[in-house]
Order: structure tokens, then C-alpha cells, then sequence
């Protein structure tokens, strides 16, 4: 996909992928024209819904966001719930994604199910709920929402340059324009210019009156299950093996460089990797198998999995993860606009 690997065996591969990338095109933009001519194909739940979605496939920083925008308005007293599709969770009630944000916002309901309007509906209905996060709900058109908010992970922002299967992209670039703003994540792991020509590109598709934000992942804390904090200077000069199961493992490993650990090693799963018997069994060998190692060292959606303080015979800890979003007025225009749609949808709050 990214294009690094050279040769006729791998001219082949993408060729094929870009010849499977014309259906899913065609399919995309279908789609996108019913939602775009049918206004009766979008349904509303009676209350504000802000989006949090993105164009491509993979780790883009959602959670952070999600959680960010849930403490925003739960501190103006409003009540939040937060819905998604629910992707990798098997027959569980919850995926790790839930797990995480249960953790990190306990007064929020997080609802899944791949209907979203209905879920939305028992938010509203059973719940109180006065307004909706759908959590990655760019490319679900059939919930109306009030504004939508697009992610762009500055280490691959557009999947390169590829619609599925090709390269990452969900759907064109060109989507920007249903957009209501943008934040650009991953900011401080590029340089300047990149998020210039970036921010340049983004601009063309979206609307004038979008606000493009530039966010950060910073480190806050590490976690040691279940629940025991300390400080992220803890890991300075430490020997560590990171252990992940996300959709951007290299964002997580440049983290922990960035935190002055020693990455002796490391291990990445598929994204919503299941930690079952087998796998952490296969873990506990590798760990032990390394050399000089302090601890080892996971996300908190993986630790949310594993639920236990060691592995391999050395302390596990997670590193938390909070969304540092550039404060623009611009942006915070678009969040008190849906403040003020609650109030008038509920006549206090």
C-alpha cells in the first residue's frame, strides 16, 4: 500500500488492489449521492448529535478525541451518550474501544450496535441523554448530525493517496466537504511544513467556515491494572517491550521514545486484537525470551483486555493517552453552537 517495496511482485499486488479499488469506489460514491439527494434516508433522533469519524482506515486517535469532547460538555452539565457500531466485539457485550471509554469517562453510556439511530433513540428515550456522540460516524449517513468532526492522522493522513483496498482511504478526499471541522492529530511526530501542506490540502475540499485544529496525543499518566497511576517520568532510561493491538503501532512506539524509554522490543497485534488464552500465552514466552528488560508497556485499550499487572513475569503498565486539541475560537464557536442547540432542544440543562 505505502508504495515501499519495489519490484514485479509488488507492481503486481497494487495493481490488482487499484483494479478491486474501482468497485469499492463506485460503491462509495453511490452511496454518498442517495444520502446527498434522499433527505428522508437521514434520521433524526431529537437530539444534537456531534460526529467523530475520519477518511481512512485504521488509528487516527479517536478515543482521545471522543473522550475530550465528552468532558467538554459534560462540564456545562449536559448529558452525554456516547453510541458506536461496536466493530471487533464478538459476542461481548463491549470492544476494548467501550472498555476504554468506560474507564476513562464512568458517568457517560457508551451504546453499540450497528444501528446507530437506534441506539441513538434508546439514548434519548431510556437514558435522558441530551446529546450524541457517535464515535467514528463520518461514513454513517443515515443519523443526522450536527456536526461533524474529521480526524486526520498527520502520520498517514490520506492513506496513501489510495481508496480500500489500495491504500487506507474510506472514501475520497473530496468527503471533506460534508465536514463541519477538522482536527489534525499527531501534530508534534511531524514536522512544521507537513501539517502546512496538509492544512493547504484539507482546505481545498472543505468548507470556508470548517476550522482545521491541530491536536497532539500527549502521554498523562501510566496504568497499572486495576487501577493505580504514576507519574510518565517514570519511564525515562527504562528498558521496555511494547506490546499493542492498535491501528497505528508506530504512533505508540515514537510515544514512548518521545517519553525517554529504551524500546528494547516490540509486538503489534491486528487492531481489536482478542487476548485470549492462547495469545497471551504467546506473549508470556516472548516477554521472558527478551533480554534486560525493566517492564512492558501497552495502550490502555489493550491493558482493558489483559486486565492483570504482569506478563512474562514483568510489571505491565499502560500509558494513557489525552487529546491536547488547539483551542481556536474558531473551534470553540462550533462546540458552543451545539451547546446552544441542546438548550434549545431541552430548555435547560
Amino acid at each position: 500500500m505505502s508504495g515501499q517495496k519495489h519490484g514485479p511482485v509488488a507492481a503486481a499486488i497494487r495493481c490488482g488492489l487499484s483494479l478491486a479499488s474501482v468497485p469499492y469506489r463506485i460503491g462509495v460514491r453511490t452511496r454518498n449521492r442517495r444520502f446527498d439527494r434522499d433527505a428522508d434516508a437521514v434520521q433524526h433522533c431529537g437530539v444534537p448529535v456531534v460526529s467523530v469519524g475520519n477518511l481512512t482506515t485504521g488509528g487516527t486517535g479517536k478515543t482521545p478525541v471522543v473522550a475530550y469532547l465528552a468532558r467538554w460538555f459534560r462540564d456545562r452539565e449536559v448529558r452525554v451518550a456516547i453510541v458506536s457500531r461496536g466493530y471487533g466485539r464478538g459476542d461481548a457485550d463491549h470492544n476494548d474501544e467501550a472498555a476504554e471509554l468506560h474507564q476513562r469517562l464512568p458517568d457517560v453510556p457508551h451504546l453499540q450496535d450497528p444501528d446507530r439511530v437506534r441506539s441513538a433513540q434508546i439514548a434519548v428515550e431510556e437514558l435522558e441523554s441530551q446529546l450524541i456522540l457517535m464515535d467514528d460516524g463520518f461514513q454513517h449517513r443515515r443519523l443526522h448530525r450536527d456536526l461533524d468532526i474529521v480526524l486526520i492522522d498527520m502520520t498517514c493522513p490520506f492513506g496513501y493517496g489510495h481508496l480500500l483496498p489500495r491504500g487506507l482511504l474510506r472514501e475520497p478526499v473530496d468527503g471533506l466537504r460534508r465536514a463541519g471541522a477538522v482536527i489534525l492529530t499527531r501534530c508534534d511526530q511531524v514536522d512544521a511544513q507537513a501539517v502546512r501542506t496538509v492544512t493547504a490540502t484539507v482546505r481545498e475540499h472543505l468548507p470556508s467556515s470548517a476550522p482545521i485544529v491541530a491536536s497532539t496525543h500527549q502521554p498523562s499518566q501510566l496504568l497499572t491494572h486495576p487501577d493505580t497511576t504514576g507519574p510518565i517520568d517514570a519511564l525515562r532510561r527504562r528498558r521496555v517491550a511494547a506490546v499493542c493491538g492498535i491501528g497505528n503501532p508506530s504512533a505508540f512506539h515514537q510515544t514512548l521514545l518521545d517519553c525517554g524509554a529504551q524500546l528494547v522490543a516490540t509486538r503489534s497485534l491486528p487492531d481489536h486484537a482478542e487476548y485470549d488464552r492462547e495469545t497471551v500465552q504467546d506473549l508470556d514466552r516472548w516477554v521472558r525470551e527478551l533480554d534486560g528488560i525493566d517492564e512492558v508497556i501497552c495502550t490502555q485499550k489493550d491493558l482493558v483486555k489483559l486486565q492483570t499487572d504482569r506478563l512474562g513475569g514483568k510489571p505491565l503498565r499502560a500509558l494513557v493517552i489525552e487529546a491536547d486539541i488547539e483551542n481556536t475560537p474558531e473551534f470553540q464557536r462550533s462546540l458552543e453552537a451545539v451547546l446552544a442547540m441542546v438548550l434549545d432542544s431541552s430548555g435547560d440543562v
